[in-house]
C-alpha cells in the first residue's frame, strides 16, 4: 500500500499535521520527514519492532548506526552526559543545523541506557551515539511533543542517492513509509556533516554541507567581555586579554583565531559602531595595545549563545544578561572573582582610566588558565 503523503506547504493547519505524525510514531510506523540536508526516515526510539522495520527497510549494515535526533542541545546531554566542553561547543553553535555530532556513549548515566536493547544496538553498536537536531520546524514540534527521541536515516535503501524530494522518497521506499511530510525540495539537497568528537579534538568523518573550515572556526573557544557602553572596560579587557593569551599561546595577536580563540566584547546598552573613550586609548597605547580601531556593539542573543565564557564588569552587568538569557547562568560569570565590581570611568581623570586597566588586567590573569585550549 502507498504511503499517505502530506503537503506541508498546503496545509491549512500545522498542528494537526504534526499530531498526526507523532500518533503514526507513537503507533510504531515509520514518517518519512524532510530536514533542511536531506528526506530522513524517522521511528520512536522507544520502538523496538519500529527500529527494527526501519533497518530492514534501510537494507543497511547493522554495524553502520542510526542517528538519534532530538531536540535540543540541552536535550542531547541526557543522552551524552559526558560530553566534552568541545562537543557542548560545537551543539551550541551548531544545532538546529545541519551537524550530526558522534559522541562516546559510555556514562553510566546516558538515558541511551533506557531505550530498548534492539534499539541501543541500533544507535551505539560500537560505543559512539550520532546526535542530531534537525532545523525543519515541523520535525522539532513532533520531537517537542513526542515521548522520546526519534531514530532517524536518511530517506532511501542502502547503496542508493540520498532523496532530497518527497516523491523520490516514495519511489525509493514505497510501502516501506507509512507517512511522508512533503516540504519540496530540501534546503540544501546534501547530507549533514557527521564530526565525531573525542576531548578537546574533533574529526570529520563525512563532508557534508558543512566544511571543515567552517567547523574549525565553530569548535573556537570564545570569551566574551560586557560592560555598558563597550566603549571602555570590555575594549579594554578584551584587548589586554588578547594580549595575554597570544604571550600564553607563543603567538601573535592576530593569530588567535587560528589557535582556537576567539575574544569579543559588547555592551549591554551599546550602540553599533561606536568609538572608543579616548582615555582608554591612550591607557593601552604604553602597553604596546591600539585600541583606536575598536568598534562597539551590543549584547546580542547570539553572542551570549556563542560565548563560551561571559565576564561581566559589575553585578548589574550580570544581571541583566541573566534576565535575558538565564539559560546562560553556567557561562556568565563577573570578572573580579571576589564578586566585585569594576567601576565606570567613563567621564573620569586619566588616573581613574589607569586604575581601571590596572583592576581589569590583574583579574584577567587568574581566568588565562580557565581557557583550554
Amino acid at each position: 500500500m502507498s504511503p499517505v503523503v502530506i503537503d506541508l506547504r498546503n496545509t491549512d493547519d500545522s498542528r494537526d499535521v504534526v499530531h498526526r505524525a507523532v500518533q503514526a510514531l507513537a503507533e510504531g510506523r515509520i514518517v518519512a520527514f524532510p530536514t533542511e540536508t536531506v528526506y530522513g526516515l524517522a521511528a520512536s526510539a522507544l520502538s523496538e519492532a519500529a527500529v527494527g522495520r526501519l533497518l530492514a527497510a534501510k537494507n543497511r549494515d547493522a554495524s553502520r548506526p542510526l542517528a538519534l535526533a532530538v531536540k535540543s542541545a540541552d536535550e542531547a546531554l541526557d543522552y551524552a552526559p559526558g560530553i566534552s566542553p568541545l562537543g557542548q561547543r560545537l551543539a551550541r553553535r551548531c544545532w538546529p543545523g545541519p551537524i550530526t555530532l558522534v559522541i562516546e556513549d559510555r556514562h553510566p548515566e546516558s538515558l541511551i541506557t533506557q531505550l530498548p536493547p534492539a534499539v541501543q544496538q541500533a544507535i551505539a553498536p560500537n560505543g559512539t551515539i550520532g546526535l542530531r537536531v534537525p532545523a525543519h520546524q515541523v520535525l522539532l514540534d513532533v520531537l517537542r511533543l513526542l515521548a522520546g527521541p526519534i531514530v532517524l536515516t536518511s530517506a532511501n535503501r542502502a547503496g542508493e542517492p540520498d532523496a532530497v524530494t518527497a516523491q523520490q522518497v516514495v519511489e525509493s521506499m514505497q510501502d516501506d513509509v507509512q507517512l511522508v511530510m512533503d516540504d519540496g525540495r530540501t534546503r540544501f539537497g546534501q547530507p549533514s556533516s557527521v564530526v565525531r568528537v573525542h576531548e578537546n579534538r574533533f574529526e570529520v568523518l563525512r563532508a557534508g554541507v558543512v566544511s571543515e573550515q567552517t567547523i574549525k572556526r565553530l569548535a573556537s573557544v570564545i570569551v566574551l567581555f560586557v560592560c555598558t557602553g563597550n566603549t571602555c572596560r570590555s575594549p579594554m579587557a578584551e584587548a589586554m586579554f588578547r594580549q595575554l593569551m597570544a604571550k600564553r599561546l607563543g603567538c601573535k595577536v592576530d593569530e588567535l583565531a587560528d589557535r582556537g580563540v576567539i575574544i569579543m566584547s559588547a555592551g549591554i546598552a551599546a550602540m553599533m559602531g561606536g568609538r572608543p573613550a579616548p582615555e582608554a586609548v591612550a591607557v593601552l597605547t604604553p602597553l604596546g595595545i591600539d585600541l583606536s580601531m575598536h568598534e562597539s556593539q551590543p549584547i546580542t542573543e547570539q553572542l551570549i549563545r556563542h560565548a563560551d565564557l561571559v565576564l561581566a564588569m559589575t553585578r548589574s552587568h550580570r544581571h541583566a544578561i541573566l534576565a535575558e538569557w538565564p539559560d546562560a547562568a553556567d557561562r556568565v560569570k563577573l570578572l573580579c572573582r571576589d564578586g566585585g565590581d569594576v567601576p565606570d570611568p567613563i567621564g573620569g581623570t586619566p588616573e581613574q582610566y589607569q586604575r581601571c586597566a590596572v583592576q581589569i588586567k590583574a583579574e584577567l590573569e587568574g581566568w588565562l588558565e580557565e581557557i583550554q585550549v
